[in-house]
């Protein structure tokens, strides 16, 4: 928790998200923080990556077809806290490789492994039980999603129990697709500022510096993914030098807001 209350504090923070296991995910994820990213999050394969568009859904597969297990990502996660002991970590991913083998194991594992936070798309704030007391129990983050569609109503349930950071999803839809207009997520996260003091990310459809620049000054954290899937899936061995130039661009534009 004291890594996000920290990142967040000195300003619009940029979070980035890469797949495990596709690629070269230390050399990546090495790349990613020494261009500036803020926040990382890693993101755990899975057969059905339902909120996914094409890009990560094709990253799911090309680790998924490499071998790549629960365990190997817990030891990206170990190794990555081991090089980066300041830096946040996220692992986002869906309940069945979390809770398959109980709450339990899954928060301890996650703990030994010096992750910060956790977002399970799937796992709606109805069902906060499944995962979420283990994780408050490890002082483990569960960061909860919210979309254009998270009327007042529905916020507050949303809120309960999360903690880190709230990442704003800024379209109805999946990854990588869509933008939306600056205008409504404008407006969205002032609305939902005056239900919570969490940091705010805003995600979905990021794709350039001019983007994330429009985000940072109305946000407080700007969340990249697709873009950069799309760079290892083109590049593969040599997709640090292209991630460190994309991604020094972005923590450019975020940190640099007005």
């Amino acid at each position: 928790m004291t890594r996000f209350t920290d990142t967040f504090s000195r300003g619009p923070a940029l979070v980035c998200f890469i797949t495990a296991g596709d690629g070269d995910t230390a050399a990546n994820l090495d790349a990613l923080v020494e261009a500036g990213a803020d926040v990382i999050e890693l993101g755990m394969p899975f057969t059905d990556p339902m909120a996914d568009g094409p890009a990560i859904q094709a990253a799911n597969i090309r680790s998924l077809n490499g071998g790549t297990k629960t365990a190997d990502v817990l030891q990206m996660a170990t190794d990555f806290r081991a090089r980066h002991p300041d830096v946040p970590l996220v692992l986002m991913g869906y309940a069945n490789p979390m809770i398959r083998r109980g709450p339990e194991w899954f928060a301890d594992a996650a703990d030994a492994a010096g992750v910060d936070g956790v977002i399970c798309v799937d796992l709606a704030p109805e069902e906060d039980q499944d995962l979420g007391p283990f994780l408050r129990d490890k002082g483990i983050a569960l960061i909860r999603l919210a979309t254009p569609t998270t009327d007042d109503a529905r916020l507050p349930m949303v809120l309960d129990g999360s903690s880190g950071f709230l990442y704003y999803v800024a379209v109805a839809g999946i990854t990588g697709k869509q933008q939306a207009a600056i205008e409504s997520i404008e407006a969205n996260v002032s609305r939902i500022k005056q239900h919570t003091d969490l940091p705010i990310a805003v995600g979905f459809g990021v794709r350039s510096p001019e983007q994330a620049s429009e985000i940072a000054r109305v946000a407080d954290g700007v969340v990249v993914g697709s873009a950069l899937v799309d760079i290892i899936a083109e590049h593969g061995k040599n997709a640090p030098d292209h991630l460190r130039a994309l991604v020094s661009k972005l923590a450019e534009a975020v940190h640099n807001k007005h």
